[in-house]
């Protein structure tokens, strides 16, 4: 289980995706029914100021020695540059050594890729940089188009916001859909978002330019166990059903009915992780109407059968 947490700064890195990490890692939330994390910010030497490149400055707590026994070391974004510290790569070497996870957040992946780690790994980063990335790192195995990829020890992120999704995603994977739901809940954000980088490169503009799609997708959500014709959500976003589904792919990166789907499968994992409900009884809360249908998606999705999932994440009962 997951227990402690180091974030490795360097000059110039980007405050948003520290804080990012700060948020998802660094808060306690026990109240919320989260465990309490060991979170230590470190720089190559402890009360050595960094700069944010905004005219302001941060003095890490620890060093690179905080990084020796943490469970999970964390590479926010910082500037792209030729050289990195020999310092934090050999640090970043010896945590992959031993075993332990590597996060980066955007262009964090720059520094897990000087210090020799991401080659033959799948990897991301932020879309931008994609073409620097490859010509440096030839032998990384680049997917420019996701929002994050798990690779086992190592995750990687593409920009700014999708750092949200990886590390929710680390969260679910290591502390289980509830402690990422309560953490979500609080940032305000989905527990995961549906689509990659590729609806942010080339942004479709919708014919409508009425409000939000929010309210609706609120009450697919409420109403998760019903049907949800096309024609229907339409009628509620008082659109046509061509403008409609233009509008759903820009806002949420993909259709309605895969979206939908998404969302059965997460609360199909919150029900198997929290209640004894039966498969069969599990897959009519989440609207798929059947055990087999609920264990065809649930498999596609979360790549293991609900039974397994249950058996690995639900936690044992007297």
């Amino acid at each position: 289980m997951l227990k402690s947490v180091a974030v490795v700064l360097l000059d110039d890195f980007a405050p948003f995706e520290f804080g990012v990490v700060c948020e998802v890692f660094g808060y306690d939330r026990t109240d919320d029914g989260v465990p309490l994390l060991d979170f230590r910010v470190c720089g190559e030497r402890a009360g050595e100021p960094l700069s944010l490149g905004h005219g302001v400055k941060v003095t890490p707590e620890h060093g690179l020695e905080a990084t020796e026994d943490a469970d999970l070391v964390v590479v926010p974004a910082c500037d792209v540059r030729d050289e990195y510290p020999p310092a934090v790569l050999e640090a970043l070497r010896a945590v992959s050594a031993r075993g332990a996870t590597l996060l980066s957040v955007c262009t964090g992946a720059f520094v897990l890729g000087a210090a020799g780690l991401l080659d033959g790994r799948r990897c991301t980063n932020h879309w931008r940089h994609s073409t620097r990335f490859r010509e440096r790192f030839p032998e990384a195995r680049l997917d420019p188009d996701v929002l994050f990829v798990d690779d086992g020890d190592i995750i990687t992120s593409a920009g700014t916001a999708a750092g949200i999704d990886a590390c929710l995603h680390l969260v679910r994977r290591e502390l289980g859909s509830a402690a990422a739901t309560a953490i979500a809940r609080r940032m305000v954000v989905p527990p995961q978002r549906e689509g990659g980088q590729r609806q942010f490169v080339e942004v479709p503009i919708p014919e409508c330019t009425g409000d939000s799609l929010q309210p609706v997708l609120a009450w697919m959500l409420d109403t998760i166990d019903h049907e949800h014709p096309v024609a229907e959500l339409a009628r509620r976003a008082r659109m046509s059903e061509r403008t409609f589904a233009r509008k759903f792919v820009a806002e949420t990166g993909t259709t309605p009915h895969r979206w939908l789907s998404t969302q059965r499968v997460l609360h199909a994992r919150s029900l198997l992780e929290e209640t004894t409900m039966s498969i069969d009884e599990v897959a009519r809360r989440c609207g798929f109407g059947s055990g087999a249908l609920l264990r065809h998606h649930f498999h596609k999705v979360v790549g293991v059968s609900p039974q397994d999932y249950r058996r690995t994440f639900a936690p044992q009962r007297v």
